[in-house]
């Protein structure tokens, strides 16, 4: 039976893909403050910025590719049973090839009714007021907003608890409950943390078996990929 791997991915790794972190903006997001574009109430306030927003980032999307990061982790499928639980919203996971991925924040090429939220199609272009679901109400970015529940947290949980190494690849440790996950690893797992500004809270401060890699994604992910293949 195959070692369980899960590797827990922020907004580092897809940023040498070309795709904007929010850390690095000082809460803003492409320009605007992120409760604007990323909340219920930016929703309600101008639902026509918010879908620009979104259509632009939709658009971005297509225009960049996986780098050696997300492509360094699907070599480990050969050997290990490998789940990624990213906080990112882009495809690029599964552009690479990964095959096991759940999306904590939501995906940029879904959408869903803002009415009946179990009714989720893929999307990959413009999103337009006046676009609606099969029952008729409006669609919107199926994404998960500030203030909003994580639906897949419980699921992320589950898995994170199987786990015999965690690899943990930019992000900052910072932001919950996904900076909790780690806390659900059983105590004798191996925790590779991957970031060029680490920061150990409390969750990771628990691990006996911690190493850190102060590097980008694409030369710290390969130097671990490489290490456990061998």
């Amino acid at each position: 039976m195959k070692k369980r791997i899960v590797v827990l991915t922020g907004a580092g790794v897809s940023a040498e893909s070309g795709i904007k972190t929010f850390r690095d903006a000082g809460g803003l997001w492409e320009g605007h403050d992120v409760m604007e574009v990323a909340s219920p109430q930016g929703w309600a306030k101008n639902q026509e910025l918010v879908l620009d927003f979104y259509n632009q980032r939709r658009r971005q999307l297509h225009e960049v590719q996986p780098n050696a990061a997300h492509k360094a982790l699907v070599e480990l499928e050969s050997s290990f049973d490998v789940r990624i639980i990213t906080q990112n919203i882009d495809d690029l996971h599964e552009r690479a090839g990964s095959k096991n991925v759940v999306h904590l924040h939501g995906e940029l090429l879904k959408v869903r009714s803002t009415a009946y939220e179990h009714l989720i199609y893929d999307w990959p272009g413009d999103l337009q007021s006046g676009d609606n679901c099969e029952r008729g109400a409006q669609l919107r970015p199926h994404i998960v907003w500030f203030g909003e529940m994580v639906p897949m947290l419980t699921v992320a949980a589950e898995i994170t608890s199987t786990a015999d190494i965690v690899m943990i690849v930019g992000t900052s440790m910072q932001v919950y409950p996904a900076a909790g996950l780690v806390g659900y690893a059983p105590s004798n797992a191996s925790v590779f943390y991957i970031d060029p500004r680490p920061s150990v809270n409390f969750e990771l401060s628990q691990s006996s078996n911690l190493k850190i890699i102060s590097e980008n994604a694409t030369s710290g992910v390969r130097k671990i990929v490489d290490e456990l293949l061998n």
